[in-house]
């Protein structure tokens, strides 16, 4: 998400073996329009969510309320994720040396905890309905769901294009689409309701959406956990960057391998190489990040040249070692 580039920083001591290079970012940048979309989607689900819950107490459904209470949560992941991205924009300082590039896994970590609060709450209340249901509008219940598949659709609609490249954005659109197919569920239930005079519905499809919150959180509170520890990202291939590494000119051992998410989209690595022999190559370095960045969207790789002098051996070459 980051616009500013890291400049090749090869900076050699008499006889240091350590060659330090960047090459071009293999990361998707996140575009100006998600600011936008971001703020069209924050303001139109603010005013619904303040009307949603003044129609939910005025009609008395639980599950408009509870649509209310999703959609209030996602305006605040919305508020919590646009923070994010805009700090991961901010260049590196003397302190934080990665810039803010980590805020948005910590957004996403805050976000799915956020949802599941208020899923629980959801469903304490409706539990506690239904033993004991009361009579409902579902005329005004029906009307203001729909206008709320209309908000959360065209907001889905902005955030569709950057849901592939980057966790934040992900987060964010499928939210908007919960959202709308939760609006769906409480139509469906108004409609119901208005034929059958079933009350129980209500709590009950209140539950339901309290599920739906759930069942859609869980993914991103495990990616953003994964992320927070750095493990390696989903979509990197470990295995085959070992090999192109351990198969490069004069490469004879790869170890001290590591791969980490520097934020949402950018990836960074860092590796000894063993090299017999090896004298400063940055023909070689240059070569090896460029690859990394276009062949495996690393953007941030950097390398330690070892010759395998076994009067100094390394003190992180054993692989239980980190």
């Amino acid at each position: 998400m980051s616009d500013h580039h890291h400049h090749d920083h090869a900076r050699h001591g008499a006889g240091h073996r350590h060659g330090h290079s960047h090459g071009g970012h293999g990361h998707s940048h996140a575009p100006a329009s998600f600011d936008r979309a971001f703020l069209i989607g924050i303001t139109l689900n603010l005013g619904f969510v303040i009307a949603e819950a003044a129609y939910g107490f005025i009609a008395n459904s639980l599950a408009l309320l509870a649509d209310a209470g999703h959609n209030l949560s996602d305006v605040l992941g919305l508020l919590l994720a646009w923070v994010a991205a805009s700090l991961a924009k901010r260049r590196p300082s003397a302190r934080f040396t990665y810039g803010m590039k980590r805020t948005p896994i910590l957004a996403s970590l805050a976000n799915a905890m956020l949802l599941l609060v208020a899923s629980g709450a959801i469903v304490l209340e409706a539990v506690r309905r239904l033993s004991d249901p009361a009579p409902v509008a579902e005329t005004t219940v029906i009307w203001v769901a729909v206008i709320g598949i209309v908000i959360n659709g065209v907001t889905a609609l902005g955030f569709m294009a950057g849901r592939k490249s980057d966790l934040n954005i992900r987060g964010a659109f499928l939210h908007m689409v919960a959202d709308a197919v939760v609006s769906l569920g409480v139509v469906v239930s108004g409609l119901a309701m208005l034929y059958t005079g079933w009350l129980w519905l209500d709590p009950a499809v209140s539950i339901v959406i309290a599920l739906v919150i759930v069942a859609g959180t869980w993914s991103l509170l495990r990616e953003a956990i994964n992320l927070s520890l750095d493990a390696v990202p989903k979509r990197i291939d470990r295995e085959a960057i070992e090999t192109y590494l351990g198969g490069l000119p004069g490469v004879t051992e790869v170890h001290d391998l590591h791969i980490w998410a520097m934020s949402t989209t950018e990836v960074a690595l860092t590796a000894h190489l063993v090299r017999p022999g090896a004298t400063l190559d940055d023909g070689l370095l240059a070569q090896a990040c460029t690859d990394l960045s276009t062949r495996f969207s690393i953007g941030h790789a950097t390398l330690q040249i070892e010759s395998g002098d076994p009067a100094h051996p390394c003190t992180l070459a054993p692989s239980e070692v980190v």
